[in-house]
Order: C-alpha cells, then structure tokens, then sequence
C-alpha cells in the first residue's frame, strides 16, 4: 500500500567551503554520485550552468539539474556567500533525510544545514488505474 505518491527534500547549507561550492565538476558529480548512492535513475546527464551576478542579493554561482526516472535533484551554489540551496525529489518512499543532509554537508563543508521534508501526493491513489 501506497501511503504517499514521493518525498521532497529541501536543503539550505551555510558557511560551505566557497572553493567547492565554486567547483563545477564537484558540484555536478554531486548529483551523479547522489543519484548513484540512492539507487535512482538518471534520464540524462547533469546540466550545469554559471549563474551570473544579478547585483542584487544572487552573487552568482553554479546551478545544476538532473532529471531522474524518480523525479529530480538540483542544486545552486552562491560561493562569495558560502551557501548552497539543494532539492532531491523522488516518487520512492523511504528516502533518509538525513543521510540525504550528511552527503551535501560533507561534500561541501557545511557549517549549518537547514532541511525540510515534506511527503508529496498524499491522497495519490495506490490503486485502481485507469
């Protein structure tokens, strides 16, 4: 039985190591090795972009993407900041949130994490398709 539809994991990291955060390649094997540890399913390679300074209250940094079978995970680094922003989405059910919390903090050196976890689709139907 179906309780919930997936699970969204929210991620604020701070005071991160702004060279990683700066990091492309690490920043995109984050994803791939995320992905990998979780037994999900890419659909795609990571798309990964320079997000440029918007003189506002963005400094600019990496974002990146990766379309999973079981949904999506992204993440946006703002390096001068030393702050990170991550988004694991999956249909599976079971995910570890904290587990989830340890790999970002330690692949980025996070002082402080905030996290959120919220259970997607709870009146999903688990049965009875049409």
């Amino acid at each position: 039985m179906i309780v919930h539809f997936g699970e969204h994991i929210t991620i604020d990291g701070y005071d991160g190591d702004s060279k990683r955060l700066d990091n492309k390649e690490l920043v995109a094997e984050s994803l791939d090795q995320l992905a990998a540890i979780l037994k999900m399913h890419p659909l795609g390679k990571v798309h990964i972009v320079s997000a440029p300074d918007n003189h506002i209250k963005d400094p600019g940094g990496w974002s990146a993407f990766m379309i999973i079978a079981e949904s999506h995970i992204a993440i946006h680094t703002f390096p001068r900041r030393r702050f990170l922003s991550a988004d694991v989405y999956t249909c599976q059910n079971g995910v570890d949130p904290d587990f989830v919390v340890e790999f970002f903090r330690k692949k980025f050196k996070l002082g402080d994490v905030e996290k959120h976890f919220i259970k997607r689709g709870t009146k999903y139907p688990a049965h009875n398709l049409v």
